[in-house]
């Protein structure tokens, strides 16, 4: 009722946008979601067979999502033996673990739809044709293609279904030398190989496949992981000095290829030619580590990597990465007010390869164009080869870190803690980002773009209060502050150099939000300051002329914000009393910022008429928006988004020797994600988003979820 007021008043009882309204009041999310139900099964049994230890152990799991079509299905089955020989100086472990996993995946897409189709629209339609859902039409009776579609339409008429079958298969060998017991030889050996594929099914009569006469789709995808790893350990002990020595070598090899071919319902009609994708890297690694401990007290370590990618050209394929620390025990046993007081420092390097499924960025390669740019020779169309973007010089990003820290313990440690202070440069980052127009044959490539620092400091504190002998209550809590400051993005300071826009949105054409820049945080909101009336209300178009030339323009744009929280909290409680247990955990983020897409594009009254005859929902009853055309550069939609969520709250009640042969029960119940305190107005203030942190655009709801379980051992 509410949005058919809302039609009629903004465009007057005349306009042909009334004469779309329907009759229905259909509460499109209420249509799409549901309460998934998950059951969750877990058999283990051990002993040992012939003096061979062994481990068995079964699952079964069956989940439902909260979106409708939704649900996922996973068997296990694991065997671990752990035979020992020689006295025990020959020491074998031996897993296998077989998994498969059955996925019915819905359409995300109906989220956004939900939140976008016309309230006053039925679900159903009295006709027969599109599946029997409310379709918007064009006047020759076709689907009209810019118009929303129907959300539960998108669920019921599309099967998505997968199998993986997954096996891992590792092995380690441990043996203590016969003739020099302090030394040890390690060998680990480890298989993982899935095997999946799956299958897309939409009938021609779906109206948002309806031009392509529907989807029989075929996937499949093959990926398999290689490790072989040795290592040797001498550890001695000489008068008040202990030595522990390491040296070792690491293989691994990654290997991944796709299959995707999709026609029509009827396959008349190729909409995804076939094709194969298959690729590899292999990772090699040397390495070693010292550790030394003088009198008990004092502890120092070294070690170092030298690392090898293949995703690299030969010139930057490896990589060393060194570290280093230092401890102190100033006090180790008891000692006036303290338990243990110990003072540490450290330095380390690390490096960072991984670059999404990209696994050869510096080589230069061809794609296939896409279905819908052939090209055209008269009546028929050919597929053509273009170049891909790719840097040459692209290497190992590098992480250095210096941390020191105090560590204490009161009161026979009833009272434990630690104050770390570190500082982390990030240099050479990698990072999928754009380039500018003429300077290569592609919009974006992976590349090596600058530099970033981190800075914080850390507190922890973990306490006893009340401990008895059958019963007991713990607490625990954690502080961090952090700041991430860009200090590098080109090779050679450049003060006029802007920065790498980032953080793409929903609504324009590639509208991004974002910008890394040098002496500001990673990916800083870029925007336009709004200006507000008298009543707190933004005015459409308005904006601070930050610049001051009496115009604006996007020099006018600034950093504002971002996703990082300048304070991380956590927290955790248990007691036990007899039978009973309680316990929960917690956390927030402070200072986080997030562009809420959601509201920035669906809150402008010229999304609400399609002029091709179509109605679309917004939020209009937002307080203080109701732009006329989108703002999406308005810093209005930056929004603050702190947090504290209860990540589970969890009662038990255990008894012992309940039942003849049984060693215990326990029962309990689980609420997971039961509440979270925020003034952030979207959905969740907690975005996760790899590749545009900090944009709130129709996610997946993060569900509660109240757990019910029973442990029974034999």
């Amino acid at each position: 009722d509410e949005f058919r007021a809302l039609v009629t008043d903004y465009y007057g009882a005349n306009h042909p946008s009334v004469g779309l309204l329907g009759t229905a009041n259909t509460d499109w999310q209420s249509e799409i979601f549901q309460t998934g139900i998950t059951h969750d099964h877990n058999l283990s049994l051990s002993g040992g067979v012939a003096n061979i230890p062994y481990r068995l152990s079964l699952g079964l799991t069956d989940r439902d999502g909260i979106l409708k079509t939704d649900n996922f299905n996973r068997s296990t089955v694991a065997l671990n033996l752990s035979p020992k020989f020689l006295d025990n100086t020959l020491q074998f472990n031996v897993n296998f673990k077989s998994v498969t996993d059955k996925n019915h995946f819905a359409d995300h897409g109906a989220i956004g739809a939900a939140i976008n189709f016309d309230p006053t629209q039925p679900v159903y339609s009295n006709e027969t044709a599109y599946g029997g859902f409310f379709t918007w039409k064009q006047p020759d009776g076709t689907p009209n293609r810019l118009a929303t579609t129907n959300p539960l339409a998108l669920l019921e008429m599309r099967d998505n279904n997968s199998k993986v079958n997954r096996y891992i298969v590792s092995g380690s060998v441990d043996y203590r030398f016969w003739f020099l017991k302090d030394l040890r030889a390690n060998l680990n050996l480890a298989y993982d190989r899935s095997e999946g594929e799956g299958t897309v099914n939409i009938p021609a009569t779906a109206a948002f496949a309806a031009s392509d006469g529907g989807r029989d789709e075929i996937y499949s995808q093959e990926k398999k992981n290689e490790l072989l790893e040795f290592y040797l350990n001498y550890t001695k002990g000489i008068g008040d000095v202990k030595l522990d020595l390491m040296s070792g070598y690491s293989w691994q090899h990654f290997f991944r290829d796709n299959y995707n071919f999709a026609t029509s319902e009827d396959g008349s009609k190729v909409l995804t030619p076939e094709s194969r994708d298959p690729r590899e890297y292999y990772l090699l690694s040397l390495f070693g580590r010292a550790n030394l401990t003088f009198f008990d007290d004092y502890l120092l370590t070294f070690s170092v990597r030298r690392d090898g990618t293949s995703r690299f050209a030969p010139g930057n394929r490896w990589g060393l990465f060194p570290a280093g620390a230092l401890a102190w025990k100033a006090v180790s046993k008891e000692k006036g007010d303290f338990t243990a007081l110990k003072f540490r420092v450290g330095y380390g390097v690390t490096g960072q390869q991984g670059i999404n499924d990209d696994y050869y960025p510096y080589l230069p390669r061809y794609q296939a164009s896409f279905e819908n740019a052939r090209y055209q020779f008269g009546d028929q169309f050919y597929t053509t080869l273009r170049p891909q973007g790719y840097d040459a010089n692209i290497k190992w990003e590098e992480t250095t870190t210096y941390n020191g820290a105090v560590d204490f313990g009161f009161m026979d440690n009833r009272l434990t803690g630690s104050v770390e202070l570190y500082y982390r440069k990030t240099e050479d980052l990698i990072n999928y980002i754009p380039v500018p127009a003429g300077t290569n044959l592609t919009n974006f490539i992976f590349t090596n773009v600058g530099d970033l620092e981190n800075k914080g400091v850390e507190f922890s504190i973990n306490a006893t209060p009340y401990k008895t002998a059958n019963a007991s209550w713990n607490i625990g809590f954690n502080i961090t502050a952090n700041r991430n400051k860009i200090t590098r993005l080109t090779a050679t300071d450049d003060p006029n150099y802007l920065g790498v826009f980032t953080g793409g949105i929903a609504g324009g054409v590639g509208n991004r939000v974002q910008i890394h820049s040098v002496g500001h945080p990673a990916n800083s909101f870029f925007v336009y300051e709004q200006v507000y009336d008298e009543t707190g209300l933004p005015v459409e178009g308005l904006y601070v002329d930050r610049d001051g030339d009496g115009t604006i323009t996007p020099n006018d744009r600034y950093q504002y914000k971002n996703p990082a929280p300048n304070y991380f909290l956590g927290f955790t409680s248990g007691f036990n009393a007899g039978n009973f247990d309680f316990s929960f955990a917690g956390r927030a983020n402070i200072g986080n910022y997030v562009y809420d897409n959601n509201l920035s594009d669906q809150t402008s009254y010229s999304r609400l008429y399609g002029p091709t005859g179509y109605l679309q929902n917004l939020n209009a009853g937002y307080p203080g928006v109701g732009f006329t055309n989108p703002q999406y550069f308005s810093d209005h939609f930056v929004r603050n988004a702190s947090f504290l969520r209860f990540d589970h709250i969890t009662f038990g009640y255990s008894i012992a020797n309940l039942v003849p042969k049984t060693r215990n029960l326990r029962l309990y119940a689980t609420v997971q994600n039961p509440f979270v305190i925020t003034q952030y107005d979207g959905i969740d203030p907690e975005v996760f988003n790899a590749g545009d942190p900090g944009i709130d655009n129709n996610r997946y709801p993060r569900s509660r979820t109240f757990l019910f379980g029973l442990n029974l051992g034999f």
